[in-house]
């Protein structure tokens, strides 16, 4: 298992890599933990990174699928977690810190 704290607008998110699950969660309210299938997505930011997508109706739904997809096809939490971090990064997310299960917190800033 996994954790990644994240700043993003003044906020922190967290998010949780177990196995092939990835959960996030903002802790500004306590971490309620929401698969990506549970998180509300910009359709601009959806079609800025699919662009394949524009113009379909099912666009969250393929969206998701192919996040998961490719969660799923990376072999290990660890490069789970650096597809994560690289690519919240190119959202405007900073990565805080990473906590691996039994391990202390690394800094990552």
């Amino acid at each position: 298992m996994i954790d990644i704290l994240f700043e993003f607008a003044g906020d922190y998110v967290l998010v949780k890599i177990q196995g092939s699950s990835v959960l996030f969660g903002s802790t500004a309210y306590g971490a309620k933990l929401a698969p990506i299938s549970g998180l509300k997505l910009s359709k601009e930011g959806v079609e800025k990174e699919f662009p394949d997508l524009r113009g379909n109706i099912l666009w969250k739904e393929e969206a998701v699928k192919r996040f998961t997809d490719k969660i799923k096809r990376l072999r290990t939490e660890k490069s789970r977690a650096e597809y994560i971090i690289e690519d919240l990064r190119g959202h405007g997310y900073i990565p805080l810190k990473l906590q691996e299960a039994g391990m202390r917190p690394v800094k990552l800033s």
